[in-house]
């Protein structure tokens, strides 16, 4: 019996008391995606023309962390099988036998409505279905669908994981715009190449729990290919900002900087050995990836603050 049917040996006897602390609930929230979510949601927010006000603005980004802290617990619930068997997950709260998955669908979604029903009402329901989109994408496409079924699972989820900053513009604006797709696109790109420079030295795992990644089923080759693609396309929108108006030519050639590294870098995972078993390239990749993703919406966020401050108005 494999691990992925397997699905009833991680449930725990529904008699016993949970022995989650406030620490197990916490995990299930995916703290350091949702670090991320709450960033970009942020960097949408505050790059929307008009203005919001700071209480509804504070309410916008509470309401996108919990929807974001709810796909995790439901990602969680969904994925326990698999979890209890990859050796990065199996420490995580259900598999681990702290949190029942009842207790985390039950949490999950309870979270889930809380957050775009909040929204909605406070700010508008544009952002609202939004967000809701964003976790039933994360939540049932992605996790209970494309996951375990396609090596494209990470393309076509990672969208996903680009719409925070299209919600928080939506939340000043009470609409999308092209500014706001290419703020959603660069998160989009990016996703493939952080995520298969993870996989190629996580393959074991994936093949452990039968899950299709594109190492697993393309191989290292293609997948390495793949990554400079998506690399390249990535440092190209990092920098369309600056070609349609929302950051200044500063910020532009402060991206064409940040996306030539992650082309160079994608560039040596591409000539890195099959069956590396250090795979030093790819896991450099990988730590830069996170990088130039926080540092991207920070440079355009100091540069819509610089360009304010030196026009003397919020634009």
């Amino acid at each position: 019996m494999t691990a992925i049917d397997d699905r009833e040996t991680v449930c725990l006897d529904a008699g016993l008391l949970s022995e989650a602390t406030a620490r197990d609930y916490l995990a299930l929230l995916k703290p350091r995606v949702m670090s991320l979510v709450v960033f970009t949601a942020f960097a949408g927010l505050m790059l929307a023309p008009g203005h919001l006000h700071p209480v509804l603005a504070v309410v916008a980004i509470l309401c996108i962390t919990v929807g974001a802290g709810a796909s995790g617990a439901l990602n969680m619930w969904y994925d326990a099988d698999i979890d209890r068997v990859m050796t990065r997950t199996a420490r995580r709260p259900i598999p681990a036998g702290r949190i029942r998955p009842g207790e985390a669908l039950g949490f999950g979604l309870t979270l889930s409505a809380f957050s775009v029903a909040i929204l909605g009402l406070a700010v508008n329901w544009l952002s609202a279905g939004l967000l809701a989109f964003t976790i039933f994408f994360y939540a049932v496409i992605y996790t209970m669908w494309l996951k375990r079924s396609t090596p494209q699972n990470i393309v076509i989820g990672g969208a996903a994981g680009a719409f925070p900053p299209m919600i928080g513009w939506a939340c000043v604006t009470g609409g999308v715009s092209l500014e706001s797709i290419v703020l959603f696109l660069i998160i989009f790109l990016w996703t493939p190449a952080h995520f298969w420079a993870l996989a190629l030295f996580k393959m074991k795992d994936y093949e452990a729990v039968g899950v299709p990644m594109m190492p697993n089923v393309c191989g290292e080759a293609t997948t390495k290919t793949q990554i400079l693609v998506y690399a390249v396309l990535t440092a190209a929108v990092g920098v369309a900002p600056a070609a349609i108006g929302l950051s200044s030519p500063v910020y532009g050639v402060f991206a064409a900087l940040l996306g030539a590294v992650f082309v160079w870098l994608s560039v040596k995972v591409k000539h890195m050995p099959d069956g590396d078993k250090a795979m030093v390239p790819a896991k450099k990749l990988f730590g830069y990836s996170i990088l130039y993703l926080f540092v991207i919406f920070a440079a355009l966020m100091i540069d819509r603050l610089a360009q304010a401050l030196m026009t003397g108005a919020w634009a």
